[in-house]
Formats: structure tokens, C-alpha cells, sequence
């Protein structure tokens, strides 16, 4: 026989594509994942392959240098069987001079960069040929791989969707925020790839950590370091809270991971200004969807950050209700995280299912400002011992809050507050815009029994809360909506449950903030010396809160804190209440007109209102949307846009796939920033 000469042949990148839900990635390179076949042809010159006579076999290899006792290198043999758990090759049909074969890697397979090589042998003579390259990835469609999802519309919304929502806002008033996921987008999965060649664990030891890129648990603790760059690891972004953010972008301006990922990139690793909690959480998002991990965005709000480790935020406040003596401890209006599904074999059964992975820089993990992956269960069951990062978590949604009131002689009351952390966990809704509550899932009702089992567990004692029916309560009510631009009245209102009068000072005191909880200059404030409470009476007290007292110093977060601090003079005893008010900005109005279709011109038509009494300068709206626009586009307006005239611009796109997109806007300005609007726009397939 002569001998067997491959002279053309064909990774089949847009069928595999197809079959393994790649597709959105192109046709310039084979991208697959773990455990399910693929097939590729080969063409031979001269005769065809005669099996038994010819001998096929290829060779896969992933990493710096391969080697088959850590998995990263395989040697397999072309069988009519495909092997039970290796790699493997099976003849899939053979017509004239031209071979299909099916391959496949186990479900357990190193995911990244694979080479793949063909080796042709007739008797004693063979051949080499290099076939090319191919990425392989995680495989939520796969029973056997850890990442396994059963759910089809979960597996599409947490690994295909390259959209979504993000909450914000107050615990008292939820906002969403669109978001550009965009994990097939062009080069990410190489960016997110060489994400994973940039972190320090591979460039310390390669080989043990391309042998260990099997394992989502590894891979999600690798993502949440690299996100931040604060241990000097060539991570993704610079966190900043000080709303001074001349020499880099707002936080508030980004709409998508795609833009920071390509920066990363394009500077040479060098870390993207600036981001904060849900930046950092979208952007991890984006690389574990890309990897294939099944992943979400989940915001907490009332979020804990409790650094003794005791599950007690100590707060104390002055009589004025003004914050004195800085303590650590933070209560975040909201902190937003990643949820990553994964299967957890290094821990007890049980703890399989989602995970928490922070990628905000905040505390140290085994040297690392990194945290999780934490299993919710275990959050939720109190077993705190278990990896990784649980007292941490376990304290964002369950500490107590102690305020303190400090007396002008220097002495302290302790102040009644009921619970108010970990409240409203929120993520968006399989296949609709609208929010899913998952508090449920990471804690057991407030006063319950089994509350009390879980903290006893996690050798906390859970306080008691204050019983609801007797003395003096407090609480600070919003009239209607906060405008950015107008007035608006908050209300105290106080109710006496008891049979006697009772005479106390009302202080209510309003501040610009941030959703860390930092606190700005005042911009209202009430002091009532003398308010007499009726027997079982209630008394509503407004605070009038002025645009000219708030509108210089309102921070990008659009929060004002109002305290109000009601003392009894007869016991002496001091109520606390706390809510912080959302500023709303306009809303973005997006029209699309023309036959929306594949490859087809649209015309997007987006328009604001200027709310303020001044005019607005430097007006741009930055447009982007998978699918849909090429890229981020950037608007500028020339002119100032006048006190409640129209800021208008159009777009020219061209769709590039059909299906359900989000076209996403962020308005910027010198007074009005991080305005986000999206509009759903259906996309018909081309005619045929």
C-alpha cells in the first residue's frame, strides 16, 4: 500500500458551531464544548483510508507544556467505539477519498486553548499534520459536567444571553439597569482566555494550573481575583467610590463588559478605570458565561460589610443625627455579587447548585482580594466552616445594625432599630425583563425558628427583635417620587401606642450620599424642640428638600440619606429611623423606525428631557447593543440642551443577527450623568 496522504481538511467551525451553541462566536475558529462530539473531515489524496491497513491517530494538547498525567495533553487512536472515558476518535462515514470523524473529550476534559494534531501511519512509515486549533469549553447541556444545568430557558439566560438587567436603587425603591453581557462578541473568549493567562496562579506554577482548568470551582475563585486589580495581579478594573473620576470613565457611564474587556486588552493589561460593585459583578459575568459556567448578577440591598467579623455594624450618630466616629463596618445600599452553578465535589453532599463569587475588592482570601465560590445553601444553613469566604457573605445579609446615639457629655444610648440587612435579593427573571426575589434562597423568614437554629449554628445569637406594639415608633415616608431637578417633602411619622402624652425632640436631618453609605453635605434639616404625641396618636412631621439645598452636591448615585432621631425626655430613650431616597432621572425615550430585519438599515430615534433649571453642556449618549449596533456608538450633541428642552439624536445600524436584542443608551452631561435607557427590538430573519 502507498502511503496515506492527507491533502485538505475541514474543522467543520460553523456546523460544530451550531450543534454546540457557538455559533454567535464566529466561523474564524472551532469553538466546543466538553463531552459532546464534534466532527471534522478529512480528504486524502491519492486512495482512501482502509481501516485496518491505515492507522489514525490524533494528539490534543492545552498549556505551556502538555503532559497526560495532568490532563492536559491526549493521545487516541481512531476506533469504531468511542471511548468510555478519554478522549476519542469514531469513524462517522467514509465516502470516496473523504473521512468524517466524530470526536469527543470527556466531560471532565481541561477547558482553553486546544492544538490538534493528525498522525498517519501505513505499516512503518507515517506522517504528521498539525489540523489547527480549537477552544473547548464548559458544558451546561452535559449530565456529566459539573456545570450541568437541567433547565433549557435557565441554561439560555444564565450561558447564551448576552443581555440583561442589573438592580440599583434603594431597598425602597428598586431600579433596573441594562447591561451588554456580550460573551460572544468578537475576541472576548480570546481576552477572557488570556485572562486566564495573566493571573498569578499560572504564572507561578503553569502546568498545575492549566492541569486544574476542569474544575469551575478553581476557574470562579481565578475570575473573581482577576476582575479587580488590587493585588497587583494585571486585573481588569480600578474600583474608585470618591465620585472623582476625571482621569478614567464613571461607573455609572459603562452600559457593557465588551468596551472594558477590549481596554484591558488593548493597554496591555493594564487595569480599566473605574468600576464599582456591579461593574466589577457584570464584567465577571460576562468572562464565566463566555467559559461556559452557567452565571447571573444578583444585587443585596442593605448590604453588610462587617470587618471584625462579629455580625454587628455599630453606627453612632450625635443628637444632630450628624455621623460621628468612622467605624469600618459599612452598610452598603446595595452590593451587587455573581451567582456561578456549579457542582461542589470538594464539599459534603448538599452544597451543589449556585454559588456566590465577589469579584469587589473588599477583604483578603487566602492572601487574595478575592471571595467564593461560597454555596448559597450553606449561607442560607449557616455552615460557615465550609469553603470558601462564608462568615463574610453570611454577614452581607444577616448582621444587626446597632446605632448609637452619642451625647454631647460624651455618654451613649443605644438606639431601637429593627433588622434591615440582606433585604430584597434580586436578580432578573428567566426570559423576561421583570425581577426574580431570591432572598428566600439565602435565608429562612426573619423571627423564625429556623433563623434562630441557623445563627446558633453559626454560633451567633440572633437579637431579639423589638416587639412592634409598644412605646414610640418612627418611620420617614416619601410623598411621591424624587425628581433630579425638583422639590420633594419627606414625612416623619411617629406613632404613640401608649395611654400618656409624651413630649420628645424631633430631629430630621437630610444628606447627599453614596451607595457605600458615605455621607455628603446637608441639604435639609428640621429640629422640633417640643413635639407633644397624643395617646395613641400619630403625628406626621414634612421636611421640605430643595433642588438648590441638593442639586450641586447629589453624588452619581442619585441618593439622599435622611436620619430622623426622636428623643423622650421624660426615659430618655432614642429612636432611630433611616431611609434613603432615590433621585429619579429622566427616562430615555427610543424610538426604531424602518422594518426591523437582519442585515437590513434601521434608524433609532433617542431623546431626553432636560429636568434641570440650568442648561446642560458636553451632551453625549453612548449607544451599543449585541447584535444590533457594531460596537459602542458615540453620539455628541453640540449645542447646550436648554431647561426642559429635548436632547435628540439618530442612529443609523444595521442588525447582524435576528432574535430578541436590547439596544442599550447611557446619557452623559456636566450635570446629568449615568442616565441609562434600553428598548427590546425583535429582528426578522433576512427573507430567503
Amino acid at each position: 500500500f502507498a502511503d496515506l496522504v492527507l491533502e485538505t481538511w475541514d474543522l467543520q467551525c460553523e456546523r460544530n458551531g451550531r450543534e454546540h451553541r457557538t455559533a454567535e462566536m464566529g466561523c474564524q475558529q472551532l469553538v466546543v464544548r466538553r463531552g459532546q462530539p464534534f466532527t471534522i473531515t478529512l480528504h486524502f489524496s491519492g486512495r482512501s483510508y482502509e481501516e485496518g491497513v491505515d492507522k489514525l491517530a490524533f494528539n490534543v494538547e492545552t498549556g505551556p507544556c502538555p503532559i497526560e498525567t495532568s490532563g492536559t495533553r491526549s493521545h487516541f487512536t481512531l476506533t469504531d467505539f468511542p471511548e468510555e472515558s478519554g478522549w476519542s476518535a469514531v469513524v462517522q462515514q467514509q465516502d470516496g477519498d473523504s473521512l468524517s470523524v466524530s470526536l469527543c473529550s470527556p466531560a471532565s476534559a481541561r477547558i482553553g486553548r486546544y492544538s490538534l494534531t493528525l498522525e498517519t501511519s501505513t505499516g512503518y512509515a507515517g506522517s504528521s499534520y498539525h489540523l489547527g486549533e480549537f477552544v473547548l469549553l464548559f458544558n451546561a447541556w452535559h449530565p456529566e459536567d459539573t456545570v450541568f444545568l437541567r433547565d433549557e430557558d435557565e441554561r439560555h439566560e444564565y450561558v447564551l444571553s448576552q443581555q440583561g438587567l442589573i438592580y440599583q436603587g434603594a431597598y425602597s425603591y428598586i431600579t433596573s439597569t441594562p447591561w451588554n453581557f456580550g460573551q460572544f462578541e468578537g475576541d472576548i473568549l480570546s481576552i477572557c482566555l488570556e485572562l486566564l493567562d495573566t493571573n498569578p496562579k499560572f504564572l507561578r506554577d503553569q502546568n498545575q494550573d492549566c492541569s486544574r482548568r476542569n474544575d469551575p470551582v478553581y476557574i470562579g475563585r481565578v475570575v473573581s481575583a482577576m476582575v479587580n486589580c488590587n493585588d497587583e495581579d494585571r486585573g481588569v478594573l480600578a474600583g474608585r467610590w470618591d465620585d472623582h473620576y476625571e482621569d478614567g470613565t464613571s461607573p455609572m457611564a459603562w452600559i457593557g463588559s465588551v468596551d472594558i474587556l477590549k481596554r484591558w486588552k488593548e493597554f496591555g493589561c493594564q487595569p480599566v478605570k473605574y468600576g464599582q460593585c456591579w461593574v466589577f459583578a457584570a464584567v465577571a459575568c460576562t468572562v464565566m458565561r463566555c467559559l461556559g459556567i452557567p452565571s447571573r448578577v444578583v444585587t443585596n440591598y442593605n448590604s453588610a460589610h462587617d470587618t471584625n467579623g462579629n455580625l454587628i455594624i455599630d453606627r453612632y450618630l450625635s443628637e444632630t443625627g450628624e455621623e460621628v466616629r468612622r467605624s469600618r463596618d459599612m452598610i452598603w445600599n446595595f452590593h451587587c455579587w455573581v451567582e456561578s452553578w456549579m457542582a461542589r465535589p470538594d464539599l459534603d453532599t448538599g452544597y451543589d447548585g449556585w454559588q456566590a463569587l465577589d469579584p469587589t475588592p473588599q477583604e483578603k482570601s487566602e492572601g487574595v482580594f478575592c471571595c467564593g465560590p461560597a454555596p448559597v445553601r450553606a449561607i442560607k444553613e449557616g455552615d460557615l466552616q465550609l469553603k470558601y469566604d462564608l462568615p463574610f457573605i453570611f454577614a452581607e445579609v444577616n448582621a444587626d445594625v446597632v446605632y448609637w446615639v452619642v451625647r454631647s457629655d460624651g455618654s451613649e444610648k443605644k438606639s431601637t432599630h429593627s433588622s434591615v440587612v440582606g433585604k430584597n435579593i434580586s436578580t432578573k427573571s428567566v426570559g423576561r425583563d421583570s425581577r426574580e426575589d431570591i432572598t428566600h434562597t439565602y435565608k429562612y423568614p426573619e423571627g423564625s425558628d429556623k433563623e434562630r437554629e441557623v445563627f446558633a449554628k453559626a454560633e451567633y445569637e440572633k437579637r431579639s427583635v423589638q416587639e412592634e406594639d409598644e412605646g414610640l415608633h418612627l418611620r420617614i415616608k416619601l410623598s411621591e417620587g424624587a425628581n433630579n431637578g425638583s422639590d420633594f417633602d419627606v414625612f416623619a411619622v411617629i406613632t404613640n401606642s401608649t395611654d400618656t402624652e409624651r413630649v420628645c425632640r424631633l430631629m430630621l436631618c437630610a444628606r447627599t450620599a453614596s451607595y457605600n453609605g458615605t455621607v455628603g453635605p446637608q441639604c435639609g434639616m428640621k429640629d422640633l424642640l417640643n413635639l407633644t404625641l397624643a395617646p395613641q396618636a400619630e403625628e406626621r412631621v414634612p421636611l421640605r428638600i430643595l433642588y438648590e439645598n441638593y442639586g450641586e452636591n447629589l453624588t452619581q448615585d442619585n441618593i439622599i440619606k435622611v436620619v430622623a432621631l426622636l428623643t423622650e425626655y421624660q426615659t430618655g430613650d432614642v429612636v432611630v429611623a433611616i431611609r434613603d431616597i432615590y433621585i429619579q432621572n429622566p427616562d430615555i425615550k427610543i424610538r426604531i423606525l424602518g422594518e426591523p430585519m437582519k442585515n437590513r438599515k434601521l434608524v433609532a430615534e433617542i431623546s431626553l428631557v432636560n429636568p434641570l433649571a440650568a442648561p446642560l453642556n458636553n451632551c453625549v449618549f453612548l449607544v451599543e447593543g449585541t447584535g444590533l449596533t457594531d460596537g459602542q456608538q458615540v453620539k455628541e450633541l453640540e449645542e447646550p440642551v436648554e431647561p426642559q428642552a429635548e436632547a435628540k439624536v439618530r442612529l443609523d445600524f444595521v442588525p447582524r443577527q435576528s432574535g430578541l436584542h436590547k439596544l442599550m443608551v447611557d446619557f452623559e452631561s456636566d450635570k446629568l450623568v449615568g442616565v441609562k435607557g434600553y428598548r427590546n427590538v425583535i429582528i426578522a430573519p433576512q427573507p430567503k
